[in-house]
């Protein structure tokens, strides 16, 4: 292992962090409508902490770096995520009302994980300095921190294929056929453009500048961080309210499809993009489950048609793609849509998009292969070829995806015992640990039972705060990269 490499690229990686919250410090202390300086302060402290941090990691690792391998690749990407949220939290420890750490921990792990669950009780009492802070931690961490930071390295002449494969968000075939630089300038291109767009939509639906863009990093970045307590229900009763919500659901659909759509599109390649099945798939099941909820409840007598499909629209895209913003309590529907709303929540969205969840590429290649093993038992002669967006899939791409839907149920069924038993001194109930499990590795943000839309995680111990954190994380780096770091055997020299 090249610790040189480690440690100059992770202190690199501080230095753009601090440059962050450098940022947010400048606008607290610009900031008119709060003048509340406490949050400049907290800000620029965190940021000078964390520039030195990084700076003594990058004079230890002096050294020209040529090429990343691919081992020090996957170590720099779990071990930056970890670091990011440690540092990243800082702000929440030294700003008053003050959280603490493990509760500081958990807030950052739930922003640069685009989660967006928190442990705040009360944001009205936090200033909008440290509000913008939880923001941009989402907004950096939803195209991923690690593929701005790529194409810097990429610049500065430095080899980062190994980096941009092990970052889970663009894992995609086209990323290895051009120029990791271009790629990744390309998707930050994109994301920027997306992000803008969303801004100056907001604005002109009537939010304030500071609200606008707050929703608009946190909905690009399907994160799902609100400034205000109610979420986007803050808006709803507002006369364009609806169009309000149309608008953020419209980002949240478009930041759930794979990022590499765009580039297509903008590279002109047509035939490729024909073949793309995770946006139907995704968008398709959106469509029926807001149709089927919104029907189950009208025939309930809940409400008219058209306030259930408002209603139920926003919130199947809200979780399906892992953002996690609120306008209706789903706890109180029928048992029946609290079932949908789990299953949609599993498969999330596309793979090379800012969502999270297993992915729906994955889960159809699953349903494929389960479906063919079945026709097999009968014809066991009969040929099977297997396509998913066009590309063929051999057996061993089968059998790592079974082996991630394996795992990645298994660490759900683990983690409900986990969070029982650490919270088993509050009676904490089945529902509670079950879909906070899944809402953690999905990187959701809201749940069931004592964790749903309007509740949040403040009330947990602090040891359940830190291992939720944990699989936030291993949720974003989609298990394996963070789950390697622990197999002492993929250590050995080859």
């Amino acid at each position: 292992m090249n610790f040189r490499i480690l440690a100059k690229v992770l202190g690199l990686l501080l230095v753009l962090n601090s440059l962050a919250m450098f940022s947010c410090g400048l606008f607290a202390r610009l900031d008119v409508v709060d003048e509340d300086r406490s949050a400049m302060v907290a800000l620029f402290v965190s940021g000078l902490i964390t520039l030195a941090a990084g700076g003594l990691l990058v004079v230890l690792g002096r050294a020209k770096i040529e090429r990343i391998p691919r081992r020090e690749g996957v170590v720099i990407v779990g071990l930056g995520w970890i670091l990011s949220t440690v540092f990243g939290a800082l702000p929440f420890i030294l700003c008053p009302p003050y959280l603490t750490w493990t509760s500081a921990v958990f807030e950052s792990a739930s922003g640069f994980t685009t989660t967006g669950s928190t442990a705040i009780d009360d944001l009205t009492l936090w200033p909008r300095g440290i509000l913008l802070w939880r923001a941009l931690s989402q907004w950096l961490g939803g195209v991923g921190i690690l593929v701005l930071f790529i194409a810097v390295l990429s610049y500065l002449g430095v080899g980062t294929k190994s980096l941009f494969q092990n970052e889970s968000s663009f894992q995609a075939g086209e990323a290895s056929t051009a120029r990791i630089r271009d790629t990744a300038l390309m998707l930050w291109k994109i994301y920027l453009g997306l992000t803008l767009t969303c801004l100056l939509g907001l604005k002109v639906l009537g939010l304030s500048w500071f609200d606008s863009v707050a929703h608009a990093f946190t909905a690009v970045a399907t994160g799902g961080f609100s400034p205000h307590n109610e979420s986007i229900g803050y808006y709803s009763d507002w006369p364009n309210g609806l169009w309000i919500e149309l608008w953020l659901t419209l980002f949240m659909a478009l930041c759930s499809l794979n990022f590499l759509i765009y580039v297509l599109i903008f590279r002109r390649k047509w035939s490729r993009l024909r073949c793309e099945e995770d946006a139907r798939w995704f968008l398709g099941v959106c469509i029926i489950g807001a149709l089927a909820i919104a029907l189950g409840r009208t025939f309930g007598g809940a409400g008219s048609f058209g306030e259930m499909l408002r209603e139920s629209w926003f919130v199947v895209v809200s979780l399906a793609s892992s953002t996690g913003f609120g306008t209706a309590d789903y706890e109180v529907w029928p048992a029946w849509a609290h079932i949908f709303i789990i299953l949609l929540m599993i498969p999330g969205g596309c793979s090379g998009s800012t969502a999270g969840g297993m992915k729906i590429g994955r889960l159809v290649v699953f349903i494929r292969s389960a479906f063919h093993e079945i026709v097999r038992a009968f014809r066991p002669n009969q040929v099977f070829r297997l396509t998913v967006n066009g590309n063929p899939l051999d057996a061993g791409a089968r059998a790592r995806t079974t082996l991630f839907v394996a795992f990645y149920l298994a660490i759900i069924a683990a983690s409900s015992l986990v969070m029982g038993v650490l919270e088993a001194s509050q009676d904490i109930d089945l529902e509670t640990c079950l879909a906070a499990s899944i809402s953690m590795v999905s990187n959701i943000g809201p749940a069931f039972g004592e964790v749903g839309p309007t509740d949040n995680y403040s009330h947990l111990h602090g040891t359940t705060h830190l291992y939720l954190s944990g699989l936030m994380i291993l949720g974003r780096l989609e298990l394996f990269t963070i789950l390697v770091l622990f197999v002492p055997a993929a250590w050995r020299r080859y």
